[in-house]
């Protein structure tokens, strides 16, 4: 089959677009700015939902489900929400249509609501007005829910995966007694993202706190998760928020305490979504398609028929069933493609675009030498192999590729990480090689603001692991204690 993407190095913009719909992964909707996931799309998102729904429930969570309409009054709760989500919202005025008389459909004018709802773009007002018919005593704490979903920011410009009107996600919300409770949630739910990351997506990243500016809206403290993609620019892939008592007092959840006082609730929300599917892409393919870690592919092993006659595709037929049984054992998913309507050489350039880790081939020559040619989709390399102990040879490459894959990102992050101790070596790096840039900042937002209006580069994060080191701004020469990262960002 014939590709046709256009390389990353010609234009990597183009090259992702190209790949998400030639890969089958997604396309544009009628509807302007949303997307339809393609089932082999959907089926990684499904492995990652799947892989991290059981982390969730392994630290405690439980999955719920709240409205998607959200009261307009809701919003006007807590001041800090409602204006950093004001300009994404999607509003419900009317709930009927009816005929004009001449075969048009219109909105009835007389069918408005008594208040507008608000299509939800994270769920926390809603939430928390729930929250309170369920907490009265410390007992009913904690509370720790986790809801899959779809979500509406109403984008003006939107990219498939990375940036949507709709997309879906995952969203925890919890109530804690303490704050030192809803703080340990916050920063173990961090965790929880950056273990999937590194070992399920093979996409090393870096923990980190938000800026002020950068907050979540409502929160006290924003914890994040920041991944590097092979153009250079930096993918949030994850938060986790400390929201204080901020929803608790504005939706006036309060709780008797031990000591038999009322107390508001403290509370913590967490997300990642489908533009994870962004960053598997950005951060691993290649200029054939895509390169998915065995651990995320829907399809781990391919294997693919080579016959003349239907009495060689019979004999290669129960070679194959006694693979695929054995590989199934060890959980492996496998794919035989036997079909009659393309050539081998199709079907190689078809799997090899979607990602599939593994190929098998297996020919009349390979069923009398006792072999089968094995090509691993990371290198791009092919070779010989006996068909006894395939299976377990088969599962121990695909452990073998996983650890590649992530090897090369970490390099090529370990090689786009500079510390630069001065403006002019800040732009000379960015407008270079890019990456992540660790340099000294003075801490206030008027300085953030300005390097993004000059630059473009915000601020990712103040690293966790960041030491304390006496330097001065690149911006200013004010006095800073420690670095933080800067990079341009989708």
């Amino acid at each position: 089959m014939s590709k046709g993407i256009t390389s990353r190095a010609e234009d990597y913009s183009q090259w992702y677009n190209e790949l998400v719909i030639k890969a089958d992964l997604a396309e544009n909707s009628a509807v302007r700015g949303c997307m339809v996931i393609k089932p082999y799309g959907y089926a990684i998102w499904e492995r990652m939902q799947a892989i991290l729904d059981k982390r969730f429930k392994e630290t405690g969570h439980s999955n719920a489900y709240f409205p998607l309409f959200i009261p307009k009054s809701f919003f006007s709760k807590e001041a800090a929400h409602v204006e950093g989500f004001a300009t994404e919202c999607a509003v419900v005025t009317h709930y009927r249509l009816k005929n004009d008389g001449t075969g048009k459909i219109v909105v009835d004018e007389e069918a408005k609501l008594e208040e507008e709802l608000i299509v939800r773009p994270t769920s926390e007002t809603i939430i928390w007005n729930t929250y309170r018919g369920w907490i009265e005593s410390y007992r009913d704490l904690p509370i720790l829910v986790n809801q899959w979903a779809n979500v509406v920011r109403w984008e003006m410009r939107t990219r498939l995966f990375l940036r949507t009107a709709e997309f879906l996600w995952q969203e925890g919300h919890t109530a804690h007694a303490t704050k030192e409770e809803a703080i340990a949630e916050t920063e173990r739910m961090l965790d929880v993202y950056a273990e999937f990351a590194e070992k399920i997506l093979a996409v090393p990243v870096v923990r980190g706190r938000k800026t002020e500016n950068e907050r979540f809206a409502g929160a006290l403290d924003t914890y994040c998760i920041e991944a590097l993609m092979q153009d250079g620019k930096a993918l949030q892939a994850g938060t986790s928020h400390f929201l204080g008592q901020n929803f608790a007092k504005a939706f006036d959840v309060k709780f008797t305490s031990k000591e038999g006082k009322l107390e508001h609730v403290w509370a913590t929300s967490w997300g990642v979504s489908t533009r994870l599917m962004g960053a598997l892409i950005m951060a691993h393919s290649d200029d054939q398609g895509l390169v998915l870690p065995p651990k995320l592919a829907p399809i781990q092993v391919v294997i693919v028929p080579i016959f003349k006659t239907e009495e060689e595709k019979a004999q290669i037929d129960v070679f194959v069933n006694q693979l695929t049984t054995e590989l199934r054992v060890k959980d492996i998913s496998v794919k035989y493609d036997d079909r009659d309507t393309q050539r081998p050489g199709f079907k190689f350039a078809e799997w090899e675009l979607k990602g599939v880790p593994v190929r098998v081939a297996v020919g009349a020559r390979d069923m009398q030498n006792g072999t089968v040619e094995l090509a691993r989709r990371d290198t791009q390399t092919k070779e010989t192999v006996a068909q006894e102990g395939l299976a377990g040879a088969i599962s121990t490459l695909l452990d073998t590729i996983q650890e590649n894959i992530y090897q090369k990102a970490l390099n090529f992050r370990t090689s786009h990480y500079t510390e630069v101790n001065s403006y002019e070596e800040f732009k000379e790096v960015l407008e270079g090689k890019g990456g992540f840039i660790s340099c000294h900042w003075d801490g206030t937002t008027e300085t953030e603001k300005r390097v993004k209006e000059e630059t473009k580069a915000t601020i990712r994060c103040i690293p966790l692991d960041a030491k304390e080191e006496q330097g001065v701004c690149i911006f200013t020469g004010k006095p800073s204690s420690r670095r933080v990262l800067f990079a341009k960002a989708y």
